[in-house]
């Protein structure tokens, strides 16, 4: 039998012209039109949506669209949701009793909330009961909240892994209350490694499998005293991510101003492009501060893979980075795991296709 309904990649098809044009009409027409048709709220969220919302990340990052072309288009997609979660909400009975209460919030520092929203409305059209408290929600007031509702589970999401430490934070002050932890994000790793390894009771893939999880129930955790990092991290007590969080800033100047030495064309940088140098330097050392916080060197190096792609794209070098790398190093030699990691991140970055001389980190400013 012959699916009525409009196909999904016509959906996306759709929907991408408008959130590109900056079209919140349009956008809502095209889900509108894919409910008219058959389509469900959750099907249109995370088949059609959600890989909108993908894709806007990838042609950024190709440089094909502008960040603020990449802002608009987030805007917009938040809007569709708004608009298909309205008419879903006008159509539910008012006095259906719900399956559960959870919460729904972000990692401390994280500012992507599409993925978190999105999981929050899937489980509203699933029938629970959802606080979402949003981006960057600091893990007092997380557990604050907690005690205030006595929800069934905490769903923490993370897109970025500089914010693993923070979500290790909240993980074991919600358990301490009593609380499971259900993970999700890109942060936690495609296999959720990261999750488990940082004690999370449960991890999921994306909203579907989240809902799977709670619908399968998670038991409550003992009330118990905050855990220490090093119970779930023993590799912690080499002091390496306490030292690389500590030096952060002389790291980045020390690394900046070898730059600097090495590539004589920074100093007739203008202020942006410094700017610009100094928070790129900040990221490397950020992202390697995380891969000794989970001893994982394969964060480290996918940073700076993606980083290169992004400077390929742009057309600027990217040798430049291993410069960066072999400076760093240089002021790492007594800590072994650091090092090792630098090194890894340096061979990686050197089997990349090799580009003209590159004259600092940031020239695409």
């Amino acid at each position: 039998m012959t699916d009525p309904r409009t196909s999904a990649a016509e959906l996306r098809d759709l929907l991408w012209r408008a959130v590109t044009e900056g079209s919140e009409p349009a956008a809502v027409d095209v889900v509108t039109a894919g409910l008219d048709t058959g389509w469900d709220e959750e099907g249109l969220l995370l088949d059609v949506v959600a890989a909108v919302q993908v894709k806007v990340g990838v042609e950024w990052a190709a440089n094909r669209i502008t960040v603020a072309r990449e802002h608009a288009a987030t805007v917009v997609n938040d809007r569709v949701v708004a608009a298909l979660v309205q008419r879903s909400a006008a159509q539910r009975p008012r006095d259906a009793d719900p399956r559960g209460r959870v919460t729904v919030s972000c990692v401390d520092g994280e500012w992507h909330a599409f993925p978190a929203r999105l999981v929050t409305e899937v489980l509203r059209l699933r029938g629970w009961h959802v606080d979402y408290l949003g981006a960057r929600t600091p893990t007092p007031h997380l557990v604050a909240h907690l005690h205030d509702t006595a929800p069934d589970a905490v769903l923490l999401s993370g897109s970025l892994p500089t914010h693993l430490p923070a979500a290790h934070a909240a993980i074991t002050a919600c358990q301490a209350v009593g609380v499971p932890v259900l993970a999700g994000g890109r942060a936690f790793g495609p296999d959720g490694r990261f999750a488990h390894a940082l004690g999370a009771d449960r991890w999921a893939a994306d909203a579907r499998g989240a809902a799977a999880v709670l619908e399968g129930g998670l038991p409550r955790p003992l009330p118990t005293a905050v855990r220490q990092t090093v119970d779930d991290l023993p590799h912690l007590a080499d002091q390496e991510y306490t030292m690389a969080v500590r030096s952060r800033g002389s790291l980045v100047r020390r690394t900046l101003a070898d730059l600097e030495h090495r590539f004589p064309a920074m100093r007739g940088y203008s202020d942006e492009q410094r700017e610009r140098t100094a928070e790129d330097v900040a990221h490397i050392v950020d992202f390697l501060a995380t891969a000794l916080y989970v001893n994982d060197s394969e964060v480290f190096t996918s940073f700076l893979a993606w980083t290169a792609d992004i400077l390929t794209a742009r057309r600027v070098p990217a040798d430049s980075l291993v410069t960066a790398l072999d400076i760093l190093a240089g002021q790492s030699r007594e800590t072994p795991r650091t090092l090792a990691m630098l090194r890894a991140g340096a061979a990686v970055l050197r089997d990349r296709p090799a580009g003209p001389p590159a004259s600092a980190l940031a020239a695409h400013a």
